[in-house]
């Protein structure tokens, strides 16, 4: 399949300063009664930063979250590259059905005719149907296939799968079979998906009776198949043979032991403090299910999401990512169908697999009645006692965030939380997450629309001291809980990248960098409440992408990586004369808000004192803003170097066409003879500039 390229796309180089006088409002054909300009944009923007500060930036605010929901752990970060390997019927929901029968219509037919488990086909429809699936004799799970071997026809199974070919050119296969009769060799190839031609092959001799285990390995030849070119996967028998097989694997050579190194190695340049395994899935996850020899695992349904479920990514493959990327595991421990005495054994196995600082976050967003065993709110302190005494009882010391719910909610829920003794947990879990295009406004324009998603990052941050204030109203919690953001995300219309309208700034494009970055900002403004973060996520949505087997990043995921060299350092008070924007009409519950800046600012002095790091957001849809920073009684040392993340448009992203076509750009801040620093931030954009200081 050869590449194409996207409409509307351009080299770009860094701006020089271009901008427009009068009225900062900077948003068109949008009417001034929705968003108004609370104060004009001057023409060139002064930032004073302070030499001294007191609070320092909590390491922790720069985690990720990982959850098996779309591609994010299979065909993401497991290099597993088939897919329904044990050949299992009924994993997926009607949804995610029409999703994978619009992209291949063949297998409805397939489906209908031979009952082979989706997404496997036959290898040749000439052969008629020559299967049958059995139920209750598998080498894993519940069910295996026969296939029944003819000497006039070639007759197997195959799956479309796209290979790692700029990477890797050799794969392990393994499979499960049982002879029943007939001759005794198995094929296994990778052929044409247009033509069916044999591009390699191996063969197995399977004479066994019982289940056995056999290996092979596949070869292409260089320039044999192109990146992004399906090709496919596929088990044959010899004449008449008729055997069983299941649990089928087809993987790239160079595999970090079950983990995709392309995905691993963007992980570890993400620099994140934490990672989270947790999500919807843990109301119902158990651990038990992803421990042990992999081959033997389990394949289920994932009821959050509807897909299947292998396990073959558990606590052990977790904690290995952990170790590859230097992050803090944080575990969601299921305190929806799970129990006290699960949590506190999958606590012990934790410990006796992993010697370092490990976070545990008792159930996930359990106030919601899409939750399994989701309690009520007047059950949710009680079994937040239960679950916290059975952690503790096997790690007094403990790092526990209990479920809240907020910020923008009522109070009620986390009300019931906080009746609990000082030392329950240490954090109130409060999630962020909200859609782009929501707008109350009917009909906005595509301005207004971005505009408005852009107060999101910024307004929320009121709601933190709302939600302290709570908390700090009984001396006993006093300083003794703080929140933890679990998951936070600007996403638009919905979940999954099916559902990705790129009508608005969200974690998809370039505008979600802007919002990202200005999330960043709030946070680090609120570190005396908040003092863990992790954004969604470490795999897709806001992070790393695999599709067709090309790895790349989203814009929103370089905003992360930059803004987190600043993790412990100091925070330097920071004053401006940017203008500001009102919002009426825009995103609930902040569809009413005031004094939003556009060119928006974060100072930080690094430990040893010697760097200053300028945190930047332009939130403006047309102006780029020359800015100057005055940076009090420091003197700047050197050269102050910069990465700047904009495009020729807020809806730019990166794909597996494309995967480098948003990336932040380096370059140099101009200093003048008093020491001030002089720079361009470009409309809709994320600039971080680190200014070497005595």
């Amino acid at each position: 399949m050869p590449e194409t390229k996207h409409r509307y796309r351009r080299t770009r180089s860094l701006r020089a300063a271009s901008w427009t006088a009068g009225l900062a409002c900077a948003i068109t054909g949008t009417s001034m009664a929705q968003i108004t300009s609370s104060h004009p944009m001057p023409h060139e923007v002064e930032v004073h930063v302070s030499a001294n500060g007191t609070r320092t930036v909590p390491e922790t605010l720069f985690g990720s979250f990982l959850e098996p929901i779309g591609n994010s752990i299979n065909n993401g970060i497991s290099a597993e590259i088939l897919v329904n390997r044990s050949l299992e019927d009924g994993l997926w929901n009607h949804v995610n059905l029409e999703n994978m029968f619009r992209e291949q219509p063949e297998l409805i037919e397939s489906s209908n005719e031979t009952g082979i488990p989706l997404p496997w086909q036959s290898l040749n429809t000439n052969a008629g149907n020559r299967f049958e699936l059995h139920i209750g004799d598998a080498a894993n799970t519940w069910q295996s296939l026969e296939i029944m071997g003819q000497p006039d026809e070639l007759t197997g199974i195959k799956q479309r799968v796209y290979l790692p070919v700029h990477r890797v050119l050799t794969y392990k296969v393994s499979l499960y079979a049982k002879h029943l009769n007939g001759p005794e060799t198995l094929r296994v190839s990778l052929r044409s998906h247009t033509s069916g031609k044999v591009l390699a092959e191996a063969t197995m001799k399977a004479s066994a009776k019982d289940w056995t285990k056999y290996t092979a390995t596949l070869e292409l030849k260089q320039g044999s198949v192109r990146r992004l070119e399906p090709v496919d996967f596929a088990v044959s028998v010899e004449g008449v043979e008729r055997v069983d097989v299941d649990q089928i694997s087809l993987m790239p050579t160079d595999a970090i032991g079950t983990l995709d190194p392309d995905e691993v190695a963007m992980a570890k340049a993400m620099h994140m403090t934490e990672l989270r395994f947790g999500g919807n899935f843990s109301s119902y996850y158990h651990w038990r299910d992803g421990i042990g020899p992999e081959d033997k695992r389990l394949t289920t349904k994932n009821i959050a999401w509807g897909i299947p479920e292998y396990n073959n990514f558990g606590t052990d493959e977790f904690l290995q990512l952990c170790d590859l990327t230097g992050a803090i595991p944080q575990f969601n421990l299921n305190m929806g169908s799970g129990t006290p005495e699960e949590a506190a054994d999958w606590v012990r196995y934790i410990r006796e697999h992993h010697k370092g600082h490990v976070i545990y976050e008792i159930g996930n967003e359990l106030y919601g009645k899409w939750q399994v065993g989701y309690p009520t709110i007047n059950e949710i302190a009680a079994r937040t006692l239960l679950f916290s005494k059975a952690v503790r009882s096997v790690d007094p010391d403990a790092e526990i965030i209990a479920t809240g719910l907020g910020p923008m909610a009522d109070g009620k829920w986390n009300a019931q939380q906080l009746t609990l003794p000082a030392g329950t947990f240490n954090y109130l879990s409060l999630h962020f997450i909200l859609g782009t295009n929501h707008q109350e406004m009917k009909q906005p324009t595509p301005d207004f629309v971005a505009a408005s998603a852009y107060a999101i990052p910024y307004a929320g941050g009121p709601y933190f001291d709302k939600v302290q204030a709570q908390v700090d109203a009984d001396p006993k919690l006093r300083g003794k809980v703080h929140f933890a953001i679990t998951e936070w995300l600007f996403n638009s219309k919905g979940f999954g990248e099916r559902n990705f309208t790129n009508e608005s700034p969200s974690w998809m494009n370039e505008g979600g960098a802007v919002m990202a970055a200005g999330f960043f900002n709030t946070l680090l403004r609120h570190t005396d409440q908040v003092k863990i973060a992790d954004m969604t996520g470490s795999m897709e949505f806001a992070g790393v992408w695999k599709r067709r087997e090309q790895v790349y990043a989203v814009p929103a995921y370089y905003a992360f990586q930059i803004y987190s060299d600043v993790k412990g350092d100091t925070l330097l008070p920071v004053t401006s004369d940017t203008g500001t924007y009102a919002v009426k009409g825009g995103v609930k519950p902040l569809d009413d808000v005031t004094d939003i800046p556009y060119i928006d600012v974060v100072a930080t002095r690094s430990k040893d004192g010697k760097t200053v790091t300028l945190l930047c957001v332009n939130r403006s849809l047309e102006q780029d803003i020359p800015t100057h920073f005055s940076l009090d009684s420091l003197h700047v040392a050197g050269t102050a170097v910069m990465k700047q993340i904009y495009s020729v448009s807020r809806y730019e992203r990166n794909d597996e066409i494309e995967p480098k076509h948003v990336l932040p750009l380096e370059g140099t801040a101009k200093v003048a003879k008093d020491g001030a620093v002089s720079v361009v931030l470009p409309h809709d954009s994320v600039t971080v500039i680190r200014v070497p200081v005595q």
